[in-house]
């Protein structure tokens, strides 16, 4: 039987501060442990694989972990999404993509604006949820767009879908994409539907994100290359621009993510499945919803049997994150921390990771395990899985 391996991102599920969170404001954020504080959750399957045995878990250790356990610091000197999964694909990003902490300058914006042949409002930092309803009126009123950042690397643009049309609104971000190039290069242009009325908007799940192509090669690029299919499963395809991936399916949340790689798995489809399971960082970090985002861990340890039953026995499972996002914390941003690493398959055995000093070994580990060789970044731990 063939090899396999799966990636589930669990996106923005860190484990704790890096030694740098001072630089990004994040001192005292931990994702897991601080929810499981505030909110102690049901999430035995994960406990079982060793989560709560990673160094400084906060969370209950078991005796007999059924899996590798361990955690990654990011060698990129950024906590967003793309730097994120581009690291734990091999590509470690020498200079971080730009921020914009007041606003992008008038620059930017009057070439937007010119392309776009309309006025816009916002270009601020600010939390999603918040601005819509904030200036949600206006833009109906006005027709005008609303640009948003964060602490991230992003161009956010909201707009109502019954007065820019989803198609629409892509086409601005199109255009954005080109603009925010170069010495403004931005991470990811990212398009934030909404509907409702009368200052009481929700955002929809007709979010697209615009990245940027990854500057060097990536684990992706070397599979699809040797002829192997790599199925990429939610936002991971716009966080890759589309490259290296053979097979698409862009589910749009949790549910629907967790599903479709279960039936991947089924298929026997896929020499390397890449999953990302939004809803933790988009539904509740950002929002500071502490209950939603235990609910949503919860939801899918209940679904990890399921996930572990599709296995085969050669297929090789890993669980991490790509950053932070602190619910419990004032700040409505992603988080500077550690991932969680969590290995498991029929034939793994259950070994401590340590701290492994780039998310990048994660990649070159899958590389190691489909190819048997080396990458250009990251070091490969499947040595140490003692593999049957």
């Amino acid at each position: 039987m063939k090899k396999r391996a799966i990636i589930i991102v669990l996106d923005s599920v860190g484990i704790g501060e890096l030694p740098d969170a001072a630089d990004f404001g994040d001192v005292g954020s931990h994702t897991l442990g601080n929810t499981y504080a505030e909110r102690p959750m049901n999430i035995k399957n994960l406990l079982s694989l060793g989560l709560g045995n990673i160094e400084n878990s906060r969370m209950p250790a078991s005796e007999h972990p059924r899996a590798a356990y361990g955690r990654a610091a990011e060698l990129t000197h950024a906590k967003d999404t793309t730097s994120g999964h581009w690291e734990m694909a091999g590509l470690q990003m020498e200079v971080p993509f730009k921020t914009y902490p007041d606003g992008f300058p008038r620059s930017i914006m009057n070439d937007f604006e010119m392309k776009i042949h309309r006025g816009t409002l916002g270009n601020c930092v600010a939390s999603g949820t918040v601005i819509i309803n904030e200036l949600g009126d206006e833009h109906v009123r006005t027709g005008r767009p609303i640009i948003y950042t964060s602490a991230d690397s992003v161009f956010q643009i909201a707009a109502h879908e019954e007065v820019i049309p989803p198609e629409k609104l892509y086409q601005m971000c199109e255009i954005a994409r080109e603009i925010l190039m170069g010495e403004n290069l931005v991470g990811r242009v990212i398009a934030r539907p909404f509907l409702g009325s009368n200052g009481d908007y929700k955002r929809t799940e007709n979010r697209r994100d615009f990245a940027v192509e990854p500057v060097g090669e990536t684990i992706l690029d070397r599979l699809t290359e040797r002829g192997k299919e790599v199925v990429a499963i939610g936002k991971i395809e716009d966080i890759f621009c589309h490259r290296g991936i053979t097979t698409v399916d862009h589910t749009k949340n949790n549910v629907t993510g967790i599903e479709s790689t279960i039936e991947f798995l089924k298929k026997g489809r896929g020499d390397f499945i890449f999953t990302n399971l939004v809803d933790f960082d988009a539904l509740y970090g950002h929002r500071n919803n502490v209950e939603g985002y235990a609910e949503a861990l919860e939801y899918f340890d209940k679904k990890l049997p399921e996930i572990m039953d599709a296995m085969s026995d050669d297929d090789l499972l890993i669980i991490t994150a790509d950053h932070g996002c602190d619910p419990t914390t004032p700040s409505t941003d992603h988080s500077r921390e550690y991932i969680p690493v969590l290995v498991w398959g029929r034939k793994v055995q259950p070994v401590s990771l340590g701290t492994l000093p780039t998310f990048a070994d994660i990649g070159a580990s899958v590389v190691d395990y489909l190819l048997g060789e080396g990458f250009n970044c990251g070091e490969s731990f499947i040595g140490k899985l003692n593999i049957e």
